[in-house]
Formats: structure tokens, C-alpha cells, sequence
């Protein structure tokens, strides 16, 4: 038998389904420049256009048809020499409707393989945010923002070219940075996305991480039932319907906090959260009628508090508020916790304002797709530059 590949690259829902499908189909095509056979295909949970839940793509190269369709008899990898993540937040661990429970991004890394990741922040920074893995893997950084490329349309900023080229450095047995290029131009008929390839392919170099290193958590585990140990028949207890609110500073009690379920918690797929300006609050009542996942918990004052471990990030609550930055969308790595806003708001509101307008200052030029919908337009030069210059 021969030698096979394996690449994943886990994205984020519709916002970069384009952009992943991209980068596995490219792999695929450029290893064919060498004669070597592969195929790409997704992995993903039962609603994979809804925003903010991550999905897989994977691309399976062998040096030979024997070698690739044993690869191939298989689900899915259950390990890979690469594994790509287009969004730096995803670094804390991946829940998804198509896998179980929490899942470390560095999960299916072969021992020495290589976490390709886009983003601005250093390597010490990442590290810390995913979980420590039993042997040592390698880091690489493509800089740049995260891509959200292929949420309404099509935009083009170069990420995946300049993450064919790292790879190209990366693992050269799969493939040259000229077959990459190659497979480029006779795909994208374009000679300035295979010069950001080259110059990606000049620039990646990679950290190694230690089994000492990263996140020591270790994530949520269950044991799934044996075929012996389960009954004739199987019960689900329903979620209860909720309970009044509690403030912490007066201890009355009012409004409504639906119990939700407690073993699947969507905020592990959050790359944006929303902050809330309690004092500009108009309980309009938008927020808590449009959040797709009723995650908003209603405050014995009528004010609206959104429950961060039930929030997925979609940002439809910044889009639908009529205050002007009521509701602000920050990326998720600017928070330590899960913690409620209007209990914070409550205890010390000058504080909590102070804490406010801190994390608003975070928000990078990206807001959320919600709110501007042009706003690949504005970020493609920027990208262009940081390609050509680095």
C-alpha cells in the first residue's frame, strides 16, 4: 500500500462554506498536477447553513487508487496530517450537530501533524486557547482576518490560496508549490492568486506546541449506552418550561428564564457574542422575538439578557435592535466566560459601563454579516495587502 493523506478544514456554517469547499477541491486538484488521486467531501450536522455552527470538509489523497479507496471505504478520517481552521475562535473547541459533544480542534492531529490557522494573534495567544494534546503538534499562522467568504456571495480576499501555499511548505510529499499554482490558474484562470500562494508558501513557518502546552480543561464526555445495557424502551425527560428571574441586588423576582437543555450548549460555536448597553434599552422586545434560539432571558425589569451559554453568535439581535449600539457583536476571544451581563450591569453599573465600552473598542472593522452587507467589498484590499506585503 501506498501513502494516504488526509486534510480537514473546519469552518463556520454558510459564512465560509464556499471558502472551505474551495480549499478542498484545490488540494484535490493540485495532487492531481503529481498523479496522485484524491477527493474532497463534506462533514457537517443536519442544518449546516445555519450561521455559526461549525462543519467539515475533508480532502483524501493517496499515491495510488488501492491506497486512496481504502481511505475512502472509511466515514470520515479518523486521524489527518493537516488540519485547517478559518476562524481563530474555533481554537477553544468545535460543537457541531454533526459530531458528539465538545471536540479539541487539535482532536484528529496525527502526532507531529500541523494546525494551519488564519489569524492576527501570535502563536502564544492560540496555544493557550486550545486543548493540550497527548503528543506534539505543530502551529502555522496565515495572517490575516477570519474569512467569511460565502455567506450571500462569492468575495474574494486570496485566504485560500495563501492556505494551498502554506500547505504546499507545509507537507511537500502531498504536493510542490508549483503543482499548486498550476492548479490555480487552470481553476481560477488567475496569476495574482498563484503569486499570493508563492508568497504565503515563502513566509508560513510553524511553533511547535508540547503535550505541557495549551488548554488543560478537558472537555464534555459521555459514554454511549452498550447494546446489552439498553431497555425495551427509551424515555427522554422533557426541558421544564422555566422560572421567574432572580435580581441579585434586591432578590425580587420577575420576568422569565426558560430552562434550556443542559448538555448541548451552542456557545462553543460562537466566533461573536453581543454586549448589551442595559441603560439604552428601550424593551422593545425585538431582540427576545427575533433570536432564532430564544436566548434571550427576560429581567424582572422587563430588560433583555442573553443567556451565553444557550447563544450561538448569529448576530440577528445586533441586527434587529433600533438603538444604535444597544447590542454590539464583539469576537468571542475578548471574553473569559459565560457570565451574565445584567447581573454584572446590576451589582455596579459604572463598572459594568466601564467593562461595556471597553469590549466595543475590541470590535474589529469586521462587524457582523447581519448588520453590513458589503462589507467584504471594504475588507478585500486589506487582505490583498496583507498577501502581497505580509
Amino acid at each position: 500500500m501506498g501513502r494516504l493523506f488526509a486534510i480537514e478544514i473546519i469552518y463556520r456554517g454558510i459564512y465560509q462554506k464556499t471558502l472551505a469547499s474551495r480549499i478542498s477541491r484545490a488540494i484535490v486538484l493540485a495532487a492531481h498536477q503529481e498523479g496522485k488521486p484524491g477527493i474532497s467531501f463534506g462533514r457537517y450536522g443536519d442544518s449546516p447553513e445555519r450561521n455559526g455552527i461549525p462543519a467539515k470538509n475533508f480532502a483524501i489523497v493517496g499515491t495510488d487508487q488501492e491506497t486512496l479507496e481504502q481511505g475512502m471505504a472509511k466515514y470520515e478520517p479518523k486521524e489527518v496530517d493537516i488540519t485547517i481552521a478559518v476562524d481563530d475562535t474555533l481554537f477553544k473547541g468545535v460543537e457541531s450537530w454533526a459530531w458528539y459533544g465538545l471536540q479539541p480542534v487539535n482532536k484528529l492531529l496525527k502526532p507531529g501533524g500541523t494546525l494551519i490557522v488564519t489569524s492576527r494573534e501570535t502563536p502564544e495567544a492560540l496555544i493557550k486557547m486550545a486543548h493540550r494534546k497527548e503528543t506534539p503538534y505543530q502551529l502555522a499562522i496565515v495572517k490575516g482576518t477570519p474569512s467569511f467568504s460565502g455567506l450571500w456571495v462569492y468575495k474574494d480576499d486570496h485566504t485560500d490560496v495563501r492556505i494551498l501555499g502554506a500547505i504546499a511548505k507545509l507537507l511537500p510529499e502531498l504536493f510542490s508549490l508549483k503543482s499548486v499554482q498550476k492548479a490555480i490558474v487552470n481553476e481560477w484562470k488567475d496569476p495574482v492568486k498563484a503569486e499570493s500562494a508563492a508568497r504565503s508558501c515563502e513566509r508560513i513557518s510553524t511553533t511547535e506546541v508540547m503535550p505541557n502546552q495549551g488548554n488543560p480543561e478537558i472537555p464534555y464526555k459521555f459514554e454511549f449506552p452498550k447494546w446489552h445495557e439498553m431497555g425495551e424502551g427509551i424515555a427522554i425527560p422533557s426541558i421544564p418550561a422555566g422560572r421567574a428571574v432572580e435580581d441579585p441586588v434586591s432578590h425580587a423576582t420577575g420576568g422569565f428564564r426558560p430552562d434550556r437543555n443542559p448538555t448541548f450548549k451552542k456557545f462553543t460555536t460562537r466566533t461573536m457574542r453581543p454586549v448589551v448597553n442595559f441603560d439604552t434599552c428601550i424593551k422593545c422586545t425585538l431582540c427576545w422575538l427575533q433570536c432564532p434560539d430564544s436566548c434571550f432571558d427576560v429581567t424582572p425589569e422587563g430588560l433583555y439578557d442573553a443567556n451565553m451559554q444557550a447563544c450561538c453568535g448569529c448576530g440577528v439581535c445586533e441586527a434587529v435592535c433600533p438603538v444604535k449600539d444597544c447590542v454590539t457583536m464583539v469576537n468571542e476571544s475578548e471574553f473569559g466566560d459565560n457570565a451574565s451581563q445584567w447581573e454584572d450591569w446590576k451589582k455596579d453599573k459604572a463598572a459594568y459601563k466601564i467593562w461595556l465600552e471597553d469590549k466595543i473598542k475590541t470590535r474589529s472593522e469586521r462587524s457582523h454579516g447581519f448588520r453590513y452587507r458589503g462589507q467584504y467589498e471594504e475588507q478585500i484590499p486589506e487582505m490583498l495587502r496583507i498577501a502581497r506585503e505580509g
